[in-house]
């Protein structure tokens, strides 16, 4: 992955499926309209029929749910630890599934637990299909010349989503280079390796924290250069919004209702305030 920006009349891979070829800013809003949905409650039957929803539209992000996992593991943990947490912290309420001592497991517990795992998963679907759909010059496109947000602000953000890629990179650079040096191998067996393991990773993140700031520092210094300042701007490209848009916006909203609906009828509607 490269800093720059693909060729004009080029479209990168990923804008040969359905999402891809949307607008940003209508993906974005039928994402906020899920999120706003999925925060007014804690029941596990929302966030699951929204989960089960946005799992199949995957096709049209031209994601499979191999790839989803590859990318979204971090998440996947995370809600499982969330879960796991509110279970066991949750005050008790009806029936006993599991008596261990002083630790009783139950059912209303056990769904509040479900219900925020469920609910992590969801909220973090719709950010990945997003991310993988959408290119960062259109997104800051659409944020300029659409919302209207300060063009510095933009146009830094696109700079400093260019530069992950970079990071990446520089990570493995790092990392190789530590490891020629015989740096980072780790040494010792047990706790002592891992402890070695741990000084060799804080080392190595501390160097890619300084290359990151240097990098930052002359990237600014290069965009003020060619008069990336405070004055009126224009743009190479025209966001503009087309009639299919409408319907990603819609299948947003009507993704949202369906869940909402559905937790309704089942009785297990939590609303947070």
């Amino acid at each position: 992955m490269t800093a720059t920006a693909a060729p004009a009349g080029t479209r990168p891979a990923r804008d040969r499926s359905v999402l891809a070829r949307a607008h940003p800013l209508a993906k974005l809003a039928a994402a906020l309209v899920l999120t706003v949905a999925l925060l007014a409650t804690t029941d596990p039957v929302c966030a699951g029929v929204a989960l089960v929803g946005e799992l199949a539209l995957l096709p049209l992000a031209g994601l499979r749910l191999r790839t989803l996992l590859r990318r979204g593991w971090p998440i996947l943990v995370a809600a499982l630890i969330s879960g796991y947490g509110t279970t066991v912290l949750a005050p008790p309420s009806g029936s006993v599934l599991l008596q261990a001592g002083p630790f009783a497991l139950t059912a209303g517990a056990l769904t509040a637990g479900v219900g925020i795992a469920l609910r992590g998963l969801a909220l973090a679907v719709p950010g990945i299909m997003l991310l993988a759909t959408t290119d960062p010059t259109d997104l800051a496109d659409a944020l300029a010349q659409r919302l209207h947000l300060p063009h510095r602000f933009v146009l830094g953000a696109l700079a400093a989503m260019r530069l992950v890629g970079l990071l990446v990179q520089e990570w493995s650079t790092l990392t190789m280079a530590r490891r020629a040096r015989g740096v980072g191998a780790g040494t010792g067996r047990g706790p002592a390796r891992v402890v070695s393991r741990a000084r060799a990773g804080a080392g190595q993140t501390v160097a890619l924290l300084v290359q990151a700031i240097r990098r930052a520092g002359r990237l600014a210094i290069t965009m003020e250069a060619r008069g990336f300042g405070t004055g009126r701007r224009t743009w190479a490209r025209l966001s503009t919004f087309h009639p299919s848009d409408a319907l990603v916006v819609a299948g947003g909203v009507l993704l949202a209702a369906v869940a909402v609906t559905a937790a309704v009828l089942a009785g297990t509607w939590n609303p947070i305030l």
